[in-house]
């Protein structure tokens, strides 16, 4: 399996994101950019569900590269507290029971678990009582 891009994620055995501190400002971006202004940094494993929404349509292709049998997802902004709100495909809970301020943890995920080369991508799932 590959990452959807390189230096997205730390190379530990509970990944982290990797964003980037503003040199200038210290405000923290996800991904970090390119070039001598941001410092990339690890960011927390966890944080809150700032808000979601459900994916109930297949996206274009492309850009879209996912599976071809669509199946709804839920998407929502992950607010990494102290750092960056990033967004994320929110998993192993039902749609019904996904609430905003819920604790979520940083997990990795095929894109397309049916591919022969799957693409991993960054998700998020409860944790706690949540779960």
């Amino acid at each position: 399996m590959r990452a959807i891009a390189e230096g997205i994620w730390t190379d530990e055995a509970e990944p982290r994101l990797i964003g980037g501190v503003d040199a200038d400002t210290g405000r923290v971006v996800f991904p970090c950019p390119p070039g001598g202004r941001y410092e990339p940094r690890a960011l927390s494993r966890t944080g809150t569900l700032w808000s979601y929404t459900i994916q109930r349509f297949r996206p274009k292709s492309p850009p879209y590269a996912g599976p071809e049998a669509f199946r709804p997802w839920a998407v929502g902004y992950v607010e990494l507290p102290g750092e960056v709100i990033v967004e994320s495909r929110i998993i192993n809970v039902p749609f019904e029971d996904i609430r905003i301020g819920m604790p979520l943890e940083m997990t990795l995920v095929p894109l397309d678990p049916e591919a022969a080369d799957p693409v991993l991508i960054h998700a998020f799932q409860p944790i706690g009582a949540a779960a």
